[in-house]
């Protein structure tokens, strides 16, 4: 049989690589090609808020992702999407005690979160960060979030781990934010829903007590968030990702 008599493979288009393929989002982003100068964006808030792309950052994955796309087409070099577009794409740092939260967002939805140490002489000269203080950060990360099931069960499990005790305290973060949870799902505009800030903003002040967030506070943490999530994923910037990120700074700072 001749090449001419070979026959064809049909041609198959490519699919282009979508938010919700790279990142945990959610909505109309989930379905919206990453293309070059949402990147671009991205990596120029990247640079002015840290000096530099992020090694295996947000930026960077957006990057590839966009040149993935432009290459089949389904893209070209000048595209932005409609969110990006509209409601920008933005690096934010959180300061809280020892160390800086740096979360990434396009559209409004967290792509990315990362701690790191804040600089210092000594990085074991720093005190360790409490599960209260995790809180607060999240309030500063994520504070507009409504408060849903996940959330307050994560609040509950931390509330637990640092006071030692399963018991909820009555006007305390846990039995506040099963309130608000329960409050919101009978509210349909956000905009009337009680936030995650509205719990958590002082969040060390409100605890009877409090300690140094470790490995297994967060794994217990980020356990009561999962089965309390019908997708059975954390929220980026949330109370499980924050604890989390104050155990491994614990840990690090232990270790140097």
């Amino acid at each position: 049989m001749s090449d001419q008599d070979q026959p064809r493979r049909p041609y198959i288009e490519q699919e282009p690589v979508k938010y919700g393929d790279v990142f945990n989002v959610t909505g109309e982003l989930a379905e919206k090609p990453i293309a070059p100068r949402d990147a671009s964006m991205m990596q120029t808030a990247e640079a002015a808020i840290l000096g530099r792309t992020q090694k295996g950052g947000p930026a960077a994955a957006m990057q590839a992702a966009a040149a993935q796309n432009e290459r089949a087409g389904a893209v070209s070099h000048a595209d932005v999407s409609d969110l990006a577009g509209a409601e920008g794409v933005t690096v934010m740092e959180t300061d809280v005690p020892g160390y800086r939260i740096v979360t990434e967002s396009v559209g409004g939805q967290v792509v990315g979160q990362y701690a790191q140490p804040t600089p210092t002489a000594q990085l074991s000269a720093v005190s360790e960060i409490t599960i209260g203080e995790a809180l607060e950060a999240t309030a500063k990360t994520i504070g507009d979030k409504a408060v849903d099931l996940s959330d307050a069960a994560a609040i509950q499990a931390a509330e637990a781990r640092a006071t030692g005790s399963n018991v909820i305290i009555p006007g305390g973060l846990a039995a506040m934010a099963q309130s608000a949870a329960s409050f919101n799902c009978g509210i349909d505009l956000d905009e009337n829903k009680i936030k995650l800030g509205d719990i958590l903003t002082d969040a060390t002040a409100k605890l009877p007590a409090d300690k140094a967030a470790t490995r297994q506070d967060a794994e217990g943490v980020v356990s009561a968030e999962l089965r309390n999530n019908p997708n059975l994923t954390t929220q980026a910037g949330g109370v499980a990702a924050s604890v989390t990120a104050a155990a491994r700074l614990n840990e690090t700072a232990t270790t140097t």
